[in-house]
């Protein structure tokens, strides 16, 4: 099976992003019979990122996490988008069978002409998801791994792929131009909680940086926001943020004493956090040696990512020549 995910360049993966899209996605990967395509999206990073030296680090940091968190480039395939010119072209193509009311009805693009203004709305966030399905038709994915908000865009893909199909099939679903790919998602899945308590978000700044220097990480974790239940008395762990996280890092047996400890009292948030601290660099430390090995060889990073490139044209040229045949463009 053919799994495809996008990953948007649009700053460095937090905790949040680890726990709830990288390690399951790895994990997915590794599964017998399954083959990923990831594709870093820098791309789609510029309807809001405009900086070009931010974007480059950026793409740098989202590359070095995924191998530092162990995805296989040698059974999958890891790429930038924007250095593989298909996404593009099939992109205009996708174009010309998008509707237009479809595109307005995007719940993305009314939230943001809601919250920005339609005057500052640019075109690339209208499209957006034109250029979305073209990045999944591109490779005949069959599933793609996608949060609740971005099932509405994996159903237009498949409308779109749908037109196209219908228009150059002949009425011979045997003969379809492209794969109609299935969404998978988990509804299981846990919001993962910032240090605020809201969805942990780059955009809210209430994000964990895992590979931050020692110093700076504790920083942060010593911001988690608590209430001001005495030291002296018990807690309740399941109200606070500190146990929350410890919870989704820790094994069964250290998170029961975690419990032990705030219900019997004598225990403060601050030795919690302290706890926390300690468990994220035990837990996460191969990884954070990863990280810093592919940050500070930039070569070494470049080397994996053009291998991915090679891959992943090599997939997607079939698929636009078998677009431009239908089309009558060659």
């Amino acid at each position: 099976m053919r799994i495809l995910t996008g990953i948007q360049s649009s700053g460095r993966p937090h905790l949040g992003n680890i726990l709830g899209a990288i390690v399951p996605a790895i994990k997915l990967s590794q599964e017998p019979g399954n083959e990923s395509f990831l594709f870093i999206a820098d791309l789609h990073s510029l309807t809001t990122l405009k900086e070009g030296e931010t974007r480059r680090e950026y793409v740098r940091a989202i590359a070095a996490t995924w191998l530092a968190f162990g995805y296989d480039t040698q059974h999958n395939t890891l790429w930038r988008q924007s250095r593989v010119p298909e996404h593009t072209e099939l992109a205009w193509y996708l174009n010309c069978f998008t509707p237009m009311p479809m595109l307005q009805n995007a719940t993305s693009y009314k939230d943001k002409a809601d919250k920005l203004g339609t005057s500052v709305v640019n075109a690339g966030l209208f499209t957006y998801p034109v250029l979305q399905a073209a990045d999944i038709l591109l490779y005949d994915a069959n599933l793609v791994p996608v949060g609740k908000d971005q099932r509405q865009h994996l159903e237009m893909t498949r409308d779109i792929a749908s037109a196209v199909n219908r228009a150059y099939n002949n009425g011979d679903p045997t003969q379809d131009v492209f794969v109609l790919p299935e969404a998978r998602i988990d509804e299981r899945i846990m919001t993962i909680p910032g240090i605020d308590g809201a969805k942990m978000s780059k955009s809210y700044g209430n994000y964990i940086d895992i590979f931050q220097p020692a110093n700076d990480l504790y920083k942060v974790i010593k911001k988690i926001k608590s209430d001001s239940t005495p030291l002296e008395e018990p807690k309740n762990p399941d109200t606070d943020i500190t146990f929350q996280l410890y919870s989704l890092i820790a094994s069964e047996e250290q998170t029961a004493q975690m419990r032990q400890n705030y219900e019997k009292g004598g225990y403060g948030y601050g030795h919690a956090k302290k706890e926390l601290y300690e468990l994220i660099l035990s837990t996460y430390a191969t990884e954070r040696e990863r990280f810093s090995f592919y940050m500070e060889n930039p070569d070494e990073l470049e080397k994996e990512l053009r291998a991915g490139e090679e891959k992943a044209r090599a997939v997607a040229r079939q698929t636009i020549e078998r677009v431009r045949q239908a089309m009558g463009f060659n």
